[in-house]
């Protein structure tokens, strides 16, 4: 067994899963990968599970009854992958808006350089996204501008979702207990490794928009994350981590 995988959660993902499947593959370091698929409808499973019978050992399938929401899979995938028990835990996007090719930045920063959170950051050096509308990008720096103030965190980029976790941080962050399901939720892991004092580093990557398949943001999420950040804030003033 390898040391690291990739959780990857897809939600109609059908032309973009092979693709970014075998781009993980193709790396000098060895990743597995986790899909958790929330029964897609557009048959991202069944696909997935054509591609395991080439990569037999390397290449797992989870699938919900139906969606859920960003963070509820990925606590699903960071609590079978402890439970086999990797020792370096990615979340990555389908749509290639992670790069593939900078997963080894993160493993390493993690494993040869200490820290027990890697970032994959859009802002810690300027502003590093393609193909975004001009207003998404505003609404996203002026939204970690914001996460900073409110928690007091200096990560420049606290709704990035491409990062590298040491197992002792999950372990510890007592999962049962993350509420949020958008990008509230990529906040919130923040804030709670920030509030036990675990290393986080923020990586420069560029951010490159999808060019395949459907955008899953919505209002619903964002009002999520500006009013739910006030609420764990005040939270965290009162009841222990």
């Amino acid at each position: 067994m390898r040391d690291a995988i990739v959780i990857i959660p897809t939600y109609n993902e059908l032309e973009n899963i092979e693709d970014v499947i075998r781009a993980v593959f193709s790396q000098d370091k060895a990743f597995d990968i986790l899909v958790v698929d929330d029964n897609s409808p557009d048959s991202t499973a069944s696909r997935v599970k054509q591609l395991q019978k080439e990569f037999s050992k390397q290449l797992f399938l989870e699938v919900r009854k139906e969606k859920f929401g960003l963070g509820t899979a990925y606590i699903h995938g960071f609590k079978w992958c402890l439970d086999k028990g990797y020792h370096y835990i990615f979340e990555m996007d389908a749509d290639f808006s992670h790069n593939p090719n900078d997963l080894i930045r993160l493993y390493d920063q993690c494993h040869l350089n200490g820290s027990d959170v890697a970032i994959g950051s859009r802002y810690i050096k300027g502003v590093n996204v393609v193909n975004w509308p001009l207003s998404r990008v505003i609404l996203s720096y002026l939204a970690s501008i914001y996460v900073r103030l409110i928690t007091g965190m200096s990560i420049r980029d606290t709704t990035a979702g491409f990062i590298c976790y040491k197992r002792e941080v999950l372990e510890n962050l007592n999962l049962n207990q993350i509420k949020f399901v958008g990008y509230a939720f990529q906040i919130e892991m923040k804030f709670k490794a920030y509030l036990r004092a675990y290393k986080m580093v923020e990586v420069p990557v560029i951010f490159t928009d999808r060019t395949k398949g459907e955008s899953k943001l919505s209002s619903g999420i964002i009002s999520e994350a500006i009013f739910g950040v006030i609420k764990m804030k005040l939270k965290s003033l009162f009841l222990k981590h």
